[in-house]
């Protein structure tokens, strides 16, 4: 394991006990507990929490997703408890004390049922974000939708490829890009839910592309590429294809393949004099390609942190975490994914489809 993976570890299982011991306290205070009881509900849930954590990192128990609930639920009862702080402080100023304190543990449920439905929300119910740029170089008007990290699985198929296909019909795109997680993982879920019929649906006049990510290349890449072929999508292995001679579209795989050919060394049999666009689902060397004549990329893979504050490590992380820049004569675009990783839930972040207006001088 490298030494970042380990650090890593390390601020989470720090980050757990707080999180415990503000689970305890909340317990503890919605409850009126007692002091004993009170230990015993902080040792009980530290030695819950911890040797869950403990199982899953030496692979003893494998359920990831119910290791992220627990954590992204620990996290949701500080954000309200920490809100039931600050409404105390200032609210004893002018309501009793023994009154305020009676509503806000009356409270406190509702609005943290109220919070996990919000992140429920916003996992499923995309907006469509707008954007119009023009390039340095002839083109006739383009639209342009974009979806990535679907995470097609056990809680996102069917139902979304359907909405997501709507989306793109009533936006009348010209061109699909899928920059890279079609699939979680592998395709066994996608294909026991019958889910080839409703990806067919992506259509659009110019084609519909896509490049496999890196929850794509865990194993079953080979796989995944043939589903999506299947579907009636071309998939770019490290490859660049020229539509009726307007643009070039260029899609890389995943960083997982740590033999792949650079940007640079794509772009040689290139004609630059088209526009050039980029599929490279992460955002990793957006400073590097934006000295190369690549006209838009499009990436995903960071989904905006997904849960707050988990977007504040994405923002340090890239140069573009999230949205849309443009550097020398390229335009980045970085989306926080139609899909979800792991749980159905976002917090600071909500599924998106984008939609590119593109013009030429």
């Amino acid at each position: 394991m490298e030494y970042r993976h380990y650090i890593t570890f390390a601020i989470a299982f720090i980050t757990l006990q707080l999180l415990v011991l503000n689970f305890s306290r909340t317990i503890g205070w919605l409850g009126n507990l007692s002091d004993k009881k009170r230990k015993i509900v902080t040792l009980t849930s530290y030695l819950f929490a911890n040797g869950l954590i403990f199982l899953q990192f030496f692979k003893t128990f494998q359920s990831f997703r119910l290791v992220a609930f627990i954590l992204a639920f620990l996290m949701f009862i500080f954000f309200v408890r920490l809100g039931t702080i600050l409404i105390y402080t200032f609210g004893k100023l002018i309501i009793p004390v023994d009154q305020l304190n009676k509503w806000l543990k009356i409270a406190y449920l509702p609005v943290l049922a109220g919070f996990m439905a919000l992140t429920i929300y916003n996992a499923y119910v995309p907006k469509v974000i707008h954007y119009q740029i023009t390039l340095d170089k002839p083109i006739s008007p383009l639209r342009i939708g974009v979806a990535s990290d679907l995470h097609l699985g056990k809680f996102f198929g069917n139902k979304q490829l359907d909405t997501l296909a709507d989306i793109f019909n009533r936006e009348k795109v010209d061109l699909i890009l899928l920059p890279g997680d079609i699939m979680d993982d592998n395709t066994q879920v996608y294909t026991a839910e019958q889910m080839q019929p409703h990806l067919s649906k992506l259509k659009a006049p110019l084609g519909v592309y896509a490049t496999l990510g890196n929850h794509d290349f865990l194993g079953s890449q080979k796989d995944i590429a043939d589903e999506i072929r299947k579907a009636g999508i071309q998939v770019l292995w490290d490859q660049a294809v020229e539509i009726e001679g307007k643009f070039t579209i260029i899609g890389r795989n995943d960083d997982l393949v740590k033999n792949r050919p650079s940007a640079e060394q794509l772009l040689k049999d290139v004609n630059t004099k088209l526009p050039t666009f980029l599929l490279d689902h992460r955002p990793t060397q957006i400073e590097e390609h934006s000295k190369l004549p690549i006209d838009i990329q499009v990436s995903g893979h960071t989904h905006k942190g997904q849960i707050f504050p988990a977007n504040i490590v994405t923002s340090l992380m890239y140069r573009l975490d999230y949205g849309y820049e443009k550097i020398e004569n390229g335009h980045f675009f970085v989306t926080s994914g139609y899909g979800f990783w792991g749980i159905p839930m976002r917090l600071g972040s909500q599924s998106e489809v984008l939609i590119i207006d593109v013009k030429g001088k």
